[in-house]
């Protein structure tokens, strides 16, 4: 069965080289074209120093050159290691050291950053600039076009195999990042399209993606998540071992989105949640495009509002919405189709992927109805890069099974689907009640003052801890008796946000989690902007 993601990748090219691989601003690249240049750049990493399972940091946004860096490394059995572009010099600084990184590609906009966290890692030994949409290629380190233009176009004899290492960190909600160590074919097999995502049926073989690609006619995705997550960086692995097409901007801009729509016509748009799906609704609707060949709108990493999803809907009759679970730690869980409901706290529900259970503390399976942990069997991680303490705590052996389990809510559904409750390392303790902030996010981002939400505890005096939210406005006033009728109609009187903070933004990861790091800190600088209770 498959070695690896390059593996996968070259099957496709030898299957349709002549096929459009890439689409960026226009400019477009075949399979072969692609194929070229991810083993340019493996010759010249090699050329540097680089082997099995070295880590290559990628400090870049969606763009062809960065899918050539992510291909290239997986042609040599290295380690692409994701950056997340938005760090600062000491968050950046820290990552390069827990990582182990040796090497750095990085696109020319974040070189300042990149400079002063690589002062201070002294392990990371070459930088690589690629020149982006708005500067130029850094001058005193190698240039990323430079280097590769003389390099061998044939691809890197380098032997790989099924336990080469993809490493994905993920910053979560809270607290610093973290590397989740695993198998390329684990991966492959949980979110790679390894295992059918619909069927939870395995593929025949390595090449019947390809295969199947092969066979029937191409189509485009777009994917506007960065790829320095899951959430976009196995989407679109997926489209190219299929032989499909993946469209990418530098940066995510609604109204350059749906020209972009217009213009290129994709059949299937990712997005993660509300963060992405909600600026795009605004911007459709102050100036609707043809959209007529989009057909799927597919979220992941964060889940959607029921709101969005009828926005969605009533906007777009004939779009199919998906929202799927799954975590860097778990890989896919399950998917689930929108369908319009008018109530806002209706909680996300999916049918299960394959592995995928709700569990009791024990780590036991409970039964129709009951709530648990949601959890994951069969091809999971091998745990937490470097970080022994935390991987014993996720990462179990239970009645001879291994198992991750989450900190994830959820409650298996008398159907067989499992529902979504909320992130349990999030519960609000308020008075012995336990109010997960997702559920309250949701409800209080349907009232029509509200544009977005992060809901947070406080410290109280009598009950513990009270619910909270900082809010973002859509310009409409913000009447807080009002807001709290509107959420005591959907939810239990204790679950009323009892101090109101607005800003201007509501700060996000850039896969469009919560950061909650970040409301904490801003609740606790300064007075709410309204107070009950």
């Amino acid at each position: 069965m498959a070695n690896n993601f390059a593996d996968l990748f070259e099957h496709s090219v030898d299957a349709m080289p002549d096929r459009i691989a890439l689409i960026e601003e226009g400019r477009r690249i075949t399979y072969r074209e692609l194929e070229e240049r991810a083993n340019r750049l493996a010759h010249h990493l090699a050329a540097q120093g680089v082997t099995r399972g070295t880590h290559i940091g990628f400090q870049m946004h969606n763009s062809i050159d960065t899918m050539q860096t992510l291909i290239a490394c997986f042609k040599l059995a290295a380690v692409p290691i994701n950056i997340n572009f938005r760090y600062g010099p000491d968050e950046l600084a820290y990552l390069y050291d827990n990582a182990d990184l040796e090497y750095l590609v990085y696109h020319a906009c974040y070189g300042d950053a990149v400079r002063a966290a690589a002062q201070r890692s002294p392990r990371l030994k070459y930088l690589l600039c690629a020149a982006d949409d708005r500067t130029p290629a850094d001058s005193g380190v190698d240039c990323l076009a430079e280097v590769t233009a003389a390099a061998p176009a044939t691809r890197p004899e380098v032997p790989r195999t099924a336990d080469d290492l993809f490493v994905m960190y993920t910053g979560g909600t809270t607290g610093m990042p973290k590397g989740v160590l695993w198998r390329q074919e684990d991966m492959w097999r949980v979110l790679g399209g390894g295992i059918d995502f619909y069927t939870n049926e395995p593929v025949t073989d390595e090449y019947q993606q390809s295969r199947t690609g092969a066979a029937g006619e191409p189509s485009t995705w777009m994917i506007l998540p960065p790829l320095m997550h899951l959430a976009a960086m196995m989407p679109t692995f997926i489209a190219l071992w299929s032989g499909n097409c993946v469209i990418f901007v530098p940066r995510f801009d609604p109204a350059h989105v749906w020209r972009t729509v217009t213009a290129e016509r994709p059949g299937v748009m990712v997005v993660t949640g509300d963060a992405m799906a909600r600026p795009l609704i605004d911007s459709y609707r102050a100036g609707p495009v043809d959209a007529t060949g989009l057909f799927m709108i597919a979220s992941g990493a964060a889940l959607l509002t029921q709101p969005t999803k009828n926005a969605l809907l009533d906007l777009l009759p004939n779009l199919f919405v998906s929202d799927s679970i799954g975590s860097s730690e778990t890989g896919f869980g399950g998917i689930g189709f929108a369908q319009r409901d008018d109530d806002p706290a209706r909680k996300p529900r999916v049918s299960i992927g394959r592995g995928a259970a709700v569990v009791d503390d024990a780590g036991h399976p409970v039964g129709p109805g009951a709530e648990g942990w949601l959890a994951k069997t069969g091809a999971v991680p091998l745990g937490y890069y470097k970080d022994p303490e935390r991987t014993a705590k996720l990462f179990k052996v239970v009645d001879g099974q291994r198992i991750v389990v989450t900190d994830d809510r959820a409650r298996l559904e008398d159907d067989g689907t499992i529902s979504l409750i909320g992130r349990g390392n999030m519960v609000i303790n308020t008075g012995g009640e336990k109010v997960f902030a997702e559920e309250v996010e949701g409800v209080v981002k349907s009232h029509s003052a509200i544009y977005d939400a992060t809901v947070i505890g406080v410290d109280h005096e009598r009950w513990g801890q009270q619910v909270a939210v900082v809010v973002s406005l859509t310009g409409e006033a913000l009447d807080l008796d009002d807001l709290r009728v509107h959420v005591r109609t959907h939810l239990a009187g204790y679950k009323v946000p009892r101090a109101v903070w607005v800003t201007e933004t509501i700060v996000r990861s850039p896969s469009g989690k919560p950061d909650y790091t970040w409301a904490r800190k801003y609740a606790a600088e300064r007075a709410p902007d309204h107070r009950s209770g």
